[in-house]
């Protein structure tokens, strides 16, 4: 994959509020870190005109919330880099990363905070009048089409709150719904004040077929589910809000498990299938999508990173360096047969005439470990020779029988 360009204990691909939340955590934790991040450092919440539900600030620009974040970042040593990774390599210890720019670089953990993006439609004139009337974002672009008519494509909160914003500069707004009459996929309250806009309207059972214009949007064809009816309707501009899709393609080769979606899924410590490696934020499978969600899953999988680490190093340090056969006990502090048993055992390592080095694992902080090497229970014991699992001990408080099997 060429030359690696640096190393970092953690490399997090993404710069949204899940990405830095970890960015912030890993730094913290001394962890030599670093965001790739292809665009601008915040994501989608760049494009969010007011956030008021993220607790302590009330109401906040997007923007401005995720510039906070970054300098938080910041003041713990995290690096950041614009560009985009294009290839990664996660089946070895070390895990590689490529970038457009040629880059690349190594770490031991990677958290993907690469979010989503708005789903296309793919109709006619969709792409080719992109920015030109076709827009996806109303706190972006809405003021551009100041007493201009303007058609919405949806009807989820995303789609009506956001057209509820767009009123305060155009002319009108007409929302493009696939259900009947009244019935619309956003929460009740939102429903209620977009029925009562006065500058909002709305075509039921019906969907977009086509986007008309040559240079700028003209107007767009609407087709009646019901009827299979076409109808033209003159507008300036057309904004999608047709749900989401994750930025994973990068990973399609990459061994991760996705859904047929492009979603990860992740344990409770956001642990994707692949060692080392996590999930974060809208590029994962969860229920609730908000800035505040997305924090706490960057803070649980930088923590769980951080200690994936740690593990690693104490068994690079411990086991593979170490000169002599290792024991490794998987045992549990808080239990009285462990404790006893990993005293029983070093007194008959000391018998021995050639002792081994007794490596102790506390399965309730070294999960991972105790995953590498098959254990479910404890006490238990595995024989290393150079990293290599040798053979696994039968539990026995007898004394000679322990002795018998090393």
């Amino acid at each position: 994959m060429g030359d690696i360009t640096n190393t970092y204990d953690l490399i997090i691909v993404g710069g949204g509020p899940a990405g830095l939340t970890s960015a912030i955590y890993g730094g913290r934790a001394k962890l030599k870190t670093l965001v790739i991040n292809k665009g601008t450092v915040g994501g989608l919440v760049n494009t969010t005109r007011e956030v008021v539900n993220y607790p302590g600030y009330g109401q906040i620009g997007g923007e401005d919330l995720m510039k906070d974040f970054k300098k938080h970042a910041e003041t713990f040593g995290v690096e950041f880099s614009r560009d985009e990774v294009i290839r990664t390599d996660f089946s070895q210890e070390d895990k590689i990363i490529v970038t457009k720019k040629g880059k690349v670089y190594s770490a031991k953990a990677v958290i993907i905070a690469c979010g989503s993006e708005p789903r296309l439609l793919n109709i006619p004139g969709e792409k080719r009048l992109q920015g030109s009337g076709v827009a996806y974002c109303a706190t972006c672009d809405a003021e551009f089409f100041e007493g201009e008519d303007v058609v919405v494509i949806g009807s989820g909160d995303q789609a009506i709150e956001e057209g509820m914003y767009i009123t305060k500069f155009a002319r009108k707004v007409t929302v493009i719904v696939l259900h009947d009459e009244g019935v619309l996929d956003c929460n009740k309250m939102s429903a209620e004040r977009a029925f009562q806009n006065e500058k909002m309207e709305f075509i039921w059972n019906s969907t977009l077929e086509e986007v008309l214009g040559l240079d700028n949007v003209e107007g767009v064809k609407i087709k009646n589910l019901k009827t299979g009816g076409l109808t033209e309707l003159a507008c300036q501009g057309v904004f999608f809000f047709v749900g989401m899709v994750p930025s994973t393609l990068f990973l399609k080769e990459s061994g991760i498990e996705m859904n047929e979606s492009g979603y990860i899924p992740v344990n409770d410590l956001m642990e994707t299938n692949l060692e080392g490696v996590y999930a974060v934020g809208d590029n994962r499978i969860k229920y609730l999508r908000q800035v505040v969600t997305a924090a706490g899953d960057g803070a649980t999988a930088a923590v769980a990173a951080e200690r994936y680490i740690e593990e690693l190093n104490a068994f690079n340090t411990n086991v593979l360096q170490s000169e002599k056969k290792v024991l490794l006990i998987f045992f549990n502090a808080l239990n009285t047969e462990s404790i006893k048993f990993s005293s029983l055992l070093e007194e008959a390592n000391l018998e021995l005439p050639q002792s081994y080095k007794i490596v102790k694992v506390d399965m309730a902080t070294k999960k991972n470990l105790a995953k590498k090497f098959g254990i479910e229970r404890v006490p238990s014991v595995v024989v290393l020779n150079e990293g290599q699992k040798i053979k696994q001990l039968d539990y026995s408080m007898d004394k000679e029988k322990l002795k018998s099997q090393l």
